[in-house]
């Protein structure tokens, strides 16, 4: 190779370099293509949970999921019994894209027989999941495989129809996310199932026969201050996506901020027909999709808005001592009934540093930067910031001077 040549081949491998090293930095700011290869979909992130991976046999989507018993952490401090799927309740979250087609394998680790209804989805008859009107009961140690071509895209959801009354209140339950074919401009998207429960103080099953005294409300089985934020970086398009299939409603409300609600069960709601709100009442049996901008840095409070589903714990046997001068009268009524507590003279929030039982958590737990956070319950906080690399936990926002109430 003569020195001109050399010259050449030289520029032409620094062009190709260069090229290369382009083409990567677009793909690393670039969405990950899903394998589906029907083109490009956000995630889903479902905070304190996961998404159950698949593989693909000839051209099928093929999902696993295990029926089981599970411990799950609904706080520290608090380990409950559950069953759900995988090792979690809610279940991992299943996602897929309109017009795949999917198999769904499921195994049997419950002391009892079980099915799997899809909440929502349009299929054929025998694959509704309805033990005894579509299909035996998936007896102990037996798997199932459902397999149907997803004729819709939306926010579905997963469930027993067998025992459902013991199964759900249990915990059995998770979204199903079907994504459209054509991709859809939002930078986060974000998936909670709602749930209630009884749990007696100082135990760890709940009691699946309770209809409606429920003492301890989660997002995700998780409850304040376990329950992990929703971070995003400013300036993004974010979605988060609701499911409820617990024995109430629950009015979700986000502070510092007005959202459209997108989606329902049936499917997304026409822009022409949206409208801004700040509270969002998610009904039984539905699931609701709402979307905002994150234009606005800060911590922000998200929650529902029935104030005692905002607790842990909740006790609606507590003697109504307000306004009345107790004194000492408690302690001594303690040492002839352990356990007696009755509500603070001057109201529930001087009552938190109470003894409680082992396994229960306090009503009102978890700090922030002002000090404690008097929340429980279906509570958690959507973290918006400026510049993020990453959107692990950023802690807390550092308000600007002069912009934090004051004392005068």
């Amino acid at each position: 190779m003569n020195r001109r040549d050399l010259l050449v081949s030289s520029a032409a491998l620094l062009s190709g370099a260069a090229l290369l090293k382009t083409e990567a930095a677009a793909a690393a700011d670039a969405p990950a293509a899903p394998p589906h290869g029907r083109g490009l979909y956000t995630p889903v992130t479902t905070p304190n949970g996961e998404t159950l991976p698949f593989t693909m046999e000839n051209g099928v989507k093929v999902f696993r999921l295990v029926a089981e018993p599970v411990k799950r952490e609904f706080a520290k401090g608090m380990v409950v019994n559950c069953w759900g799927y995988n090792g979690q309740t809610p279940g991992p979250t299943i996602e897929a894209v309109e017009g795949d087609r999917v198999r769904f394998l499921v195994t049997n680790h419950l002391p009892e027989r079980t099915s799997v209804h899809w909440h929502g989805a349009l299929l054929p008859n025998g694959m509704d999941g309805v033990a005894g009107l579509n299909q035996p009961h998936i007896e102990p140690g037996e798997t199932y495989a459902y397999e149907f071509t997803l004729r819709q895209s939306g926010t579905l959801m997963y469930h027993p129809h067998s025992d459902e009354m013991v199964q759900m209140a249990l915990g059995m339950m998770g979204m199903l996310i079907i994504h459209p074919k054509a991709r859809e401009a939002v930078d986060r998207d974000f998936a909670i199932v709602l749930h209630e429960w009884f749990i007696p103080p100082g135990a760890a099953t709940p009691n699946p026969a309770v209809m409606t005294d429920f003492n301890i409300f989660t997002f995700n089985s998780r409850v304040w201050p376990g329950t992990a934020p929703l971070v995003a970086r400013k300036g993004d398009r974010v979605r988060v996506r609701f499911g409820n299939l617990s024995m109430d409603n629950h009015p979700i409300h986000l502070h510092g901020y007005r959202f459209e609600v997108t989606g329902t069960e049936g499917g997304r709601i026409p822009p022409a027909a949206r409208y801004p709100v700040t509270t969002i009442d998610v009904p039984v049996g539905a699931t609701r999709d709402i979307e905002f901008t994150a234009d606005e840095a800060g911590d922000w409070a998200f929650h529902c808005h029935k104030s005692h589903h905002t607790m842990n714990a909740m006790s609606h046997e507590l003697p109504n001592m307000l306004g009345v001068k107790q004194a000492d009268a408690h302690a001594k009524v303690r040492a002839a009934l352990p356990g007696y507590m009755p509500m603070g003279e001057a109201g529930m929030g001087n009552m938190m540093e109470m003894g409680h039982p082992k396994n229960t958590l306090p009503m009102m737990s978890g700090d922030g930067p002002f000090g404690p956070i008097e929340m429980g319950g279906m509570f958690t906080v959507v973290k918006v910031r400026e510049g993020l690399t990453s959107y692990d936990d950023p802690g807390w926002y550092a308000q600007t001077k002069g912009t934090t109430a004051r004392k005068v």
